[in-house]
């Protein structure tokens, strides 16, 4: 049929070695594995030391520091700069409320005011993810009974939060350092594959083939869309990699989702056309643009793990393929008559989507070379 499936030799080297880099390796010690072993080894000792510095610099309860610094270290450094600002905004939030609420009133109700308050606060501040760690933090100030003042305790309280998110935010940078933009690459590089395979459960189904994996494929690409968006809010956080390159990697995230978008509206569009022959009078014409598309996918992926999309990839000429399409439809269309409209409305839709997927691609190349600054061939 007009779809040929079978992926060259390239396009099957990238994704095996994208596979290897999101972690899909099989056995024990894969990549997945290995990155969970170094994030448990870089958490207990930034837990370890910073107990330890906690001991020789004399804070009570040294414990509080090491428990800030399990909290946000995460598996990279853009996630663990957006958890330390989180937890110290909440406890500095929650020290100052919990401390202020301490000076009138009597338990239960000034505690109870003062939950109320900061988190409220919190919340008009945009500060959702502190509010919580901010009623933390009040509760430590103002229940836990202890000799000294209130004051003096929300003191020890910051300063040992200050202490871990210091201790974390090192051992981070300094100790086998994950970047979230360059799991970002990687993860983005992955998610046009998975659109691509996508695509081609879609058009399938198109043809009346069996797309019992349709499905999977869908809920594959929206996962790593999902992952991929959170990779980049981490990413926004890094201080490093260039304004370039974090607008790169914006557009390639939005260019995604557009993407997603429009393989959902091509998967409706087919939906009980496997059946029809308005639209095989389009061959070869349909069938030559869907092969591009899918080769346009697996290219982008090639230029998301290289860094590089100024060079017009080989063999794939989009607008090309639409022009001839266009051309096709004015020809056959005379032959309308002998057709439900129902058939040439769906044969319609179809060349339609693939043209919008296919000058998304074309897009998708251009504009994110332009974002990162190369030169245009």
């Amino acid at each position: 049929m007009w779809l040929n499936t079978k992926k060259t030799r390239s396009q099957q080297e990238l994704a095996t070695k994208l596979s290897v880099g999101a972690g899909q390796g099989n056995g024990l010690f894969s990549w997945e594995h290995r990155r969970l072993l170094i994030h448990a080894a870089k958490t207990a000792l930034a837990a370890g030391l910073c107990w330890w510095l906690a001991t020789r610099l004399g804070l009570h309860d040294g414990y509080w520091g090491a428990i800030s610094a399990i909290i946000v270290l995460q598996s990279n450094f853009g996630s663990t700069i957006t958890a330390s600002r989180d937890r110290l905004l909440g406890t500095l939030i929650g020290a100052a409320f919990g401390f202020s609420f301490s000076l009138f009133g009597s338990l239960p109700w000034n505690f109870v005011l003062a939950v109320l308050a900061a988190m409220t606060v919190c919340g008009l501040l945009g500060f959702r993810s502190s509010s919580r760690l901010a009623g933390v933090t009040i509760a430590i100030v103002m229940l836990v009974q202890k000799a000294g003042s209130h004051w003096t305790l929300a003191l020890d309280r910051v300063g040992q939060v200050v202490l871990g998110i210091l201790v974390a935010l090192i051992v981070s940078t300094l100790v086998f350092p994950d970047r979230a933009r360059l799991r970002l690459r990687d993860g983005l590089a992955q998610e046009f594959l998975l659109l691509s395979a996508f695509f081609e459960a879609i058009l399938r189904g198109f043809r009346g083939e069996p797309a019992e994996n349709l499905a999977t494929a869908r809920e594959d690409a929206l996962a790593a869309l999902r992952t991929n968006n959170q990779l980049l809010e981490a990413a926004r956080n890094e201080p490093s990699g260039g304004p370039g390159g974090r607008e790169g990697l914006s557009m390639l995230a939005q260019f995604g989702r557009s993407a997603f978008d429009a393989l959902v509206a091509l998967e409706y569009a087919v939906q009980g056309s496997h059946e029809d022959v308005y639209v095989q009078q389009l061959e070869p014409a349909l069938g030559r643009l869907s092969l591009d598309i899918r080769s346009g996918f697996h290219y982008l992926g090639r230029c998301i793990h290289d860094w590089r999309f100024h060079v017009p990839p080989q063999g794939i000429n989009l607008e090309e393929d639409i022009a001839q399409l266009e051309a096709r439809m004015a020809e056959i269309r005379h032959t309308g008559a002998q057709f439900s409209q129902a058939e040439i409305l769906r044969a319609y839709a179809v060349q339609l989507h693939l043209k919008q997927i296919a000058r998304l691609l074309r897009a998708t190349r251009v504009e994110t070379s332009n974002a990162i600054g190369e030169a245009q061939r």
